[in-house]
């Protein structure tokens, strides 16, 4: 049983470092895409970058569901649950944003 914990820690240690990445990555590139719009000003740039925030955003919540399987202690859940719903907050923001956005274009 120990070893079946240890893989299941490993996998989810794995898939929580790789869905961190996309999520930066996603950011990263939906900025700078974001930014050469803004620069040409295109009508779009900010429903574009509001959807890459929130694609990358979603990536980074998976992470962080993911990281509940492996946490031992209710302060870590604690914490974890607090960033969850922090960033739940940011990606329903975010998506009214762009609902708002999409309305007067």
């Amino acid at each position: 049983m120990e070893h079946m914990e240890f893989l299941l820690s490993l996998v989810a240690n794995g898939a929580i470092i790789i869905f961190e990445f996309i999520g930066v990555g996603i950011i990263i590139c939906s900025g700078l895409m974001g930014f050469v719009k803004y620069v040409r000003k295109a009508p779009d740039t900010r429903v574009y970058l509001a959807k890459g925030l929130a694609m990358g955003l979603e990536f980074k919540m998976g992470s962080e569901i993911l990281r509940t399987v492996v946490v031992r202690e209710w302060k870590e859940i604690g914490i974890v649950a607090g960033i969850i719903a922090l960033r739940a907050a940011l990606t329903f923001l975010i998506h009214w944003e762009i609902k708002q956005e999409e309305q007067y274009s």
